[in-house]
C-alpha cells in the first residue's frame, strides 16, 4: 500500500499502511496523536491519545489513562481522505510512522501557510 499526500501542486507518496498524525492543541499546548492505517483503500483511525485535557479537548468517557495520555477509539468511520489545514499559527502536524517522527513540511518541502493538505490511499 501507499499513501499520497498532496497540497495544491506539491505531492508525495510513501510506501506505507500505517502512521500517526501528531499536532500541538493551538490553546491548550498539549499534545495530540492520532494512529491511522490503510484497509481496503480507505483510511481507518485505531487509536487517538490526548496528553491532558481543557478548552473544548476533554477525552471521552470511555477513555484509559495510561503512561501520562488518554487512549480512546473515536467513533469514526473509514474515510476516503483526510484533510489537514497547514496553518502558519501553530507548529506543522508531525508525520510518524515507525515511531520515527518528522513535521509534514519535511515530507512536502516549500508547503505554503496556510494551506490544506490531503492525504487518501493512492490508486492501483
Amino acid at each position: 500500500m501507499a499513501l499520497c499526500l498532496a497540497a495544491g501542486a506539491l505531492s508525495a507518496t510513501l510506501a506505507i499502511n500505517a502512521f500517526t498524525l501528531a499536532w500541538t492543541h493551538s490553546i491548550e499546548k498539549v499534545r495530540w496523536e492520532e494512529d491511522w492505517r490503510i484497509e481496503n483503500q480507505r483510511l481507518v483511525i485505531s487509536e487517538a491519545r490526548i496528553r491532558g485535557s481543557g478548552a473544548g479537548m476533554e477525552p471521552p468517557p470511555d477513555a484509559q489513562l495510561h503512561d501520562g495520555s488518554w487512549h480512546y477509539r473515536p467513533p469514526l468511520a473509514p474515510l476516503t481522505e483526510l484533510r489537514l489545514t497547514h496553518s502558519p499559527y501553530v507548529p506543522a502536524y508531525d508525520f510518524c510512522v515507525d515511531q520515527v517522527c518528522r513535521p509534514l513540511t519535511d515530507i512536502l518541502p516549500g508547503l505554503p501557510a496556510p494551506a490544506v493538505v490531503e492525504l487518501r490511499p493512492c490508486g492501483d
